[in-house]
């Protein structure tokens, strides 16, 4: 089981983001940056490495930068969720689903008014959402 933030804005349909490390932002993190439309994380991201690939000392640079990109990997969710804060999305609740999709029909189900209304209610897994 999977567990989702749901973050909403007047207008728009909901986005959940999933908890947890983050393979994509690994392997290519600036680049994850920029499909996730993270703009600004992107470019600190890109000027903190660049800055610490030009400040270290080379013997060190590999593993300093390795370590930071573990740690990149590890909170990039985190910096999307404080991007979509940036944009005024509001944390409503959490889901938790095996599939994204699942979690947007539990989510659907248990709050059918993020959505317009068109979902009917169900036993949705949703935590601290209010009643």
């Amino acid at each position: 089981m999977r567990i989702h933030t749901v973050h909403v804005r007047a207008g728009e349909e909901p986005v959940l983001v999933r908890e947890g490390f983050s393979l994509g932002a690994l392997l290519l993190p600036t680049l994850w940056f920029l499909v996730n439309r993270m703009w600004l994380v992107a470019v600190l991201h890109l000027a903190a490495m660049v800055a610490l690939a030009l400040v270290l000392p080379q013997a060190v640079a590999g593993w300093v930068l390795a370590a930071a990109e573990i740690l990149v990997a590890l909170h990039a969710r985190d910096l999307r969720r404080w991007t979509l804060a940036r944009r005024g999305y509001a944390l409503v609740g959490v889901v938790a689903a095996a599939k994204e999709e699942e979690a947007f029909l539990r989510l659907a189900a248990e709050r059918p008014d993020l959505f317009g209304g068109a979902a009917t209610r169900g036993g949705a897994a949703i935590a601290g959402t209010p009643a």
